[in-house]
């Protein structure tokens, strides 16, 4: 597979190289050349097929010949040890639960299946040592800290905004020690991508430093994320109805990845962007003027996102075309007084604890059922366990939830990170000898 620059197309790297970088080096992100569809035999087999061999199917052809069969294999296996399991809402509606990997949020598979395919590659490379800056406004910086921790030659560098991501979040980032370093930025999550995009470009970073991201601009994060709707189709299959998914959205690397699932012949009739105040998108699909803003921090805060990355990849899914994209998205964006309401009420009538970004993917289905006149089966991305928003929760439904077993030890953990202010702080903590 080859993959191109979304800012030059005539720009192109290999699947090794898109991972190692990260970024095009004209500030691109890279983009498959072609996007295959799967054979017709695959749907005949598909009500049989595991998760590791369902999932080798799709990914295959990004990877090509560039990762061995055994060890993509082992790297899938590794990646998609935990469930996928649909939580039944309603008769029309159901939850589609990505929280239950080692960080308790869908982020677990990308951030789990990129460690691994860098790992592998600076195995072939011993003498180069990678660094992965990412940015993140919450699950992120958890999933690719335990992703990476402990991963031989890779060190990572956390950006993350200060005071804007929940408690446990922040100890998921600041706790790991070892290869992981948190810088905690006084900003909003639009001022560390900025920072992190800043410093791919800047020569004299990338002459020390081999840096790489793992935020879903990174194809081997943002890829892998197909293999849980090929899962939920798997097995929502039997109930033979249209299947629609809401999709709690921020920086849209989920969503574009379920767009591209849709584009290799996954039947999924429709998609929703669900999204808090930041509404960037569901405004461009209404009026077709596409106007990034200012950040607004809400309830939802993963989502806190007002200059969404990956937005381009999903124009350039449907090249260019409004109308193409207004017939497979649909766009709704709700308050945080609408996110505590369909909690609440996701609790009293379904006995359904939500975390706030899968009420407001919950909201989104709703009002998207509401406009149809066929039948159809929805669900709604539950994209992080809900005691890491154990306040919000504790807030609307008056509850107080026990922290999992396997997250206890966090709590107790000393928080370690390094305060920055701008872009020139951190230059200076890159290219500092000893950081």
């Amino acid at each position: 597979m080859i993959y191109y620059s979304l800012n030059d197309t005539q720009h192109t790297a290999s699947y090794k190289t898109a991972v190692k970088k990260g970024l095009a080096p004209d500030k691109g992100l890279y983009f498959p050349k072609t996007i295959p569809t799967l054979p017709d035999d695959f749907w005949q087999r598909l009500p049989q097929l595991s998760k590791t061999e369902l999932a080798l199917e799709v990914i295959r052809p990004y990877v090509g010949d560039e990762i061995p069969n055994a060890v993509l294999k082992t790297i899938v296996e590794e990646t998609l040890c935990f469930d996928f399991p649909i939580a039944p809402i309603s008769e029309q509606i159901g939850s589609l639960e990505l929280f239950h990997g080692p960080t308790l949020a869908f982020k677990d598979v990308g951030a789990r299946f990129m460690a691994r395919c860098l790992g592998y590659f600076n195995q072939e490379d011993e003498a180069t040592k990678s660094t992965v800056l990412v940015a993140t406004s919450g699950d992120t910086g958890g999933a690719v800290a335990d992703g990476f921790l402990g991963v031989e030659g890779i060190e990572v560098v956390i950006l993350y905004p200060k005071g804007k991501v929940s408690k446990l979040q922040e100890k998921q980032l600041t706790t790991q020690g070892q290869n992981i370093t948190a810088l905690e930025v006084d900003g909003v999550f639009d001022d560390c991508q900025t920072m992190v995009k800043t410093a791919f470009l800047d020569a004299e970073i990338c002459a020390v430093k081999n840096l790489t991201s793992a935020n879903s601009i990174n194809v081997a994060r943002w890829l892998p994320q197909m293999f849980y709707y090929f899962i939920a189709y798997q097995a929502m299959a039997p109930k033979n109805k249209p299947l629609v998914v809401s999709v709690p959205s921020g920086n849209f690397g989920n969503l574009c990845a379920g767009m591209m699932a849709q584009q290799m012949g996954l039947p999924i009739s429709h998609f929703i962007s669900s999204t808090n105040r930041n509404k960037v998108v569901p405004e461009y699909l209404k009026s077709g003027d596409y106007q990034p803003r200012q950040t607004i921090a809400t309830l939802s805060n993963a989502m806190d996102v007002g200059a969404p990355s990956n937005f381009v990849r999903i124009q350039e899914i449907v090249k260019n075309n409004l109308e193409a994209l207004r017939k497979r998205m649909s766009g709704y964006s709700f308050d945080d007084q609408a996110t505590k309401a369909a909690m609440q009420k996701l609790y009293t009538d379904h006995a359904y604890i939500a975390d706030p970004h899968g009420a407001v993917g919950y909201l989104g289905l709703d009002a998207y059922l509401k406009t149809l006149k066929t039948d159809a089966y929805g669900l709604f991305l539950e994209t992080a366990h809900p005691i890491k928003f154990h306040d919000v929760v504790k807030g609307a439904l008056g509850l107080s939830l026990e922290i999992p077993k396997a997250l206890k030890p966090l709590m107790n953990r000393e928080k370690k990170a390094h305060p920055i202010k701008n872009y020139d702080d951190l230059k200076r903590f890159l290219t500092s000898p000893t950081p």
